[in-house]
């Protein structure tokens, strides 16, 4: 398995552990878990894959919480890294 399917498969099992909330806390609550316990190399990883061939084989709650990662980081990278 390649480091980028092993990171998909990763986010996909993070999602599912939320997946009984609903919709709108299940991806806050998976965006959450990235950004307090993946590295920035992990969610930059999984960024760029997302960017390079769409949804990259996430489910779509994780998919939309990858989105707000990435926004995330971009705006704390905007904001001098604070």
């Amino acid at each position: 398995m390649s480091h980028d399917a092993k990171l998909v498969y990763m986010a996909n099992q993070i999602g599912k552990f939320f997946a009984h909330q609903p919709p709108d806390k299940a991806v806050d609550s998976t965006a959450d878990h990235l950004l307090k316990f993946w590295d920035p190399r992990m969610r930059n990883a999984i960024v760029e894959q997302m960017d390079r061939s769409g949804a990259a084989g996430l489910d779509p709650l994780v998919l939309k919480a990858v989105e707000k990662v990435r926004e995330h980081d971009r705006q704390k990278a905007a904001a001098g890294g604070r």
